[in-house]
């Protein structure tokens, strides 16, 4: 049984899911760097301004842990599972995620902040907002 509210588990869910999508649309930027794209520059603009969106939203998840005593550290990972130590409050809980879970997410988020978020009530805006 957890005593980590919902809404405080998003928070540290959010902060492992958004770095991980900066690792990738960093990784991609430096693709689309090397690439022989014609006029590849609206494409790394868009990758830079996503990052920004996300960078934006990581540092208000960082102030929110810090306000709350919220921390999060990767344990362990195998090919399986990733295990996670969540302390709040003066708590310790170990969480482990599904490694394909973990990748949907990050594919999910990602496809969020390249365009849906500029599409008005997208289910994950809402999932966000609610």
């Amino acid at each position: 049984m957890t005593r980590i509210p919902e809404d405080d588990r998003d928070i540290f869910e959010q902060a492992i899911y958004l770095p991980m999508v900066l690792t990738v649309l960093n990784r991609d930027l430096a693709i689309i760097e090397k690439s022989p794209f014609k006029l590849k520059k609206p494409y790394m603009e868009l990758i830079e301004e996503t990052m920004k969106a996300i960078q934006k939203d990581l540092a208000a998840v960082k102030r929110h842990m810090k306000q709350q005593q919220m921390k999060v550290e990767r344990l362990t990972t195998d090919d399986t599972f990733t295990m996670y130590l969540f302390l709040y409050k003066g708590y310790e809980e170990h969480h482990n995620y599904f490694n394909p879970r973990l990748r949907n997410k990050s594919e999910e988020l990602l496809r969020y902040y390249l365009y849906k978020r500029f599409i008005k009530d997208s289910p994950v805006q809402a999932s966000q907002n609610g």
